[in-house]
């Protein structure tokens, strides 16, 4: 695999979460690969559910780290600080104004994960080139925490509650988007059909 920065961290967390739900009895649990059969790029893990497909969009956040030295070490790119808010995509490509997945996804779940991992990025795309026994047991997960969001609900929020946060420019994939940043304590208080599943990673290994 020779994806790098933000595309990584997305396959990384596709790989995790999959595993998380076949674990948990989900059936015919596929990655989407951007197919604009399953949604495109705003969609990227789908498993049968009542005759169809449940969608899901996957939204990994380095974004959760707590350890003062490796926050510090430039090597470890998907281990920075613990923001404490969730990054909603408002704009998905700032030159052609292409809404972002909180605005226009058909997913019917967003799996918000925070991950951080103390490993580099080299290290981190080596992995991903391993079966999944050496991937799970030696990718080094300091911390993570999913949070399960009901799309049609957070859409429902976002919509009405977006103008009171932040915007930051962020680049994914060469792209330039938008983002708005929202605490946590807020979107839980706004949204209460999300579910903090907490740590999943370690039930993996």
């Amino acid at each position: 695999m020779s994806v790098m920065g933000t595309q990584l961290l997305q396959h990384v967390a596709e790989r995790i979460l999959t595993r998380w739900l076949e674990q948990r009895g989900r059936l015919d649990v596929r990655s989407t690969e951007g197919r604009e059969s399953l949604g495109g790029r705003a969609v990227d893990i789908s498993y049968a559910w009542q005759g169809g497909r449940h969608l899901i969009k996957v939204k990994p956040d380095p974004y959760f780290g707590t350890d003062a030295t490796k926050i510090r070490d430039r090597n470890l790119v998907f281990y920075r600080p613990d923001s404490a808010a969730f990054a909603f995509e408002a704009v998905a490509n700032t030159a052609t104004r292409e809404p972002g997945w909180v605005i226009d996804s058909p997913a019917d779940d967003v799996y918000y994960y925070f991950v951080a991992l103390s490993q580099s990025e080299d290290e981190v795309r080596a992995l991903m080139n391993e079966p999944d026994e050496v991937f799970f047991s030696e990718l080094a997960v300091d911390r993570d925490d999913l949070v399960i969001m009901p799309m049609r609900d957070t859409r429902q929020w976002f919509e009405h509650s977006y103008q009171d946060y932040n915007a930051r420019p962020v680049i994914v994939g060469g792209a330039s988007t938008w983002v708005r940043l929202v605490p946590r304590a807020d979107f839980q208080r706004g949204v209460v059909t999300a579910t903090d599943v907490g740590a999943v990673f370690r039930t993996l290994v």
